[in-house]
């Protein structure tokens, strides 16, 4: 490997562990204000929600930008698709009420798993992306679970907000493995 590639690399984990750590609180914050929030399903239970999965986009945009080689860019892409129509199916869904928007969170979380599994299988050599793996094969099992809780007679938004947690606890986990990695190279 150059000394160029082997830089390049470097650059791409540091830019990629830092979103990690970005993508971790704001799991966390999302989630502390979603527990707050999911009793009533309000405008700001709304916001919320349609919030998430455009912070997705967001960091899958710094993502595409930031991780030079290591960028995987068709599946960058499609993770931003697939974002931005949750963000717009959640906004169409959320006057149905809860089952609605737990159907399109439930389509997007089986959606989005896939793109992250793939994402993470493809920079498995950067290291650090177990995590990703583990956390994209267990969004599709999530989503499912969400799809299935719409058709109860007690739908509630708050598994969504230990999703997200979840979710958040990953990136930590693999930021914090890039940053172990990126001390020892």
């Amino acid at each position: 490997m150059s000394t160029s590639s082997v830089a390049t690399r470097v650059d791409s984990a540091g830019a990629l562990r830092s979103l990690y750590y970005v993508r971790f609180a704001f799991a966390l914050v999302w989630a502390g204000l979603m527990v707050v929030l999911s009793g009533t399903f309000g405008p700001a239970t709304a916001v919320l929600l349609v919030a998430y999965p455009l912070f997705d986009v967001v960091a899958a945009v710094v993502d595409h930008r930031t991780s030079g080689d290591s960028r995987p860019k068709a599946p960058l892409y499609a993770n931003m698709g697939l974002s931005l129509l949750a963000a717009v199916g959640l906004a169409v869904a959320i006057p149905v009420g809860v089952p609605g928007a737990l159907r399109v969170w439930g389509a997007w979380a089986i959606t989005a798993g896939a793109v992250q599994l793939l994402v993470a299988i493809l920079r498995y050599r950067l290291g650090g992306q177990w995590a990703m793996i583990l956390s994209g094969g267990i969004s599709t099992v999530a989503g499912t679970g969400f799809i299935l809780m719409a058709g109860g007679s007690d739908a509630s938004l708050s598994p969504i907000a230990g999703y997200a947690l979840i979710g958040g606890i990953f990136f930590l986990v693999s930021a914090l493995r890039l940053h172990r990695l990126a001390r020892r190279g």
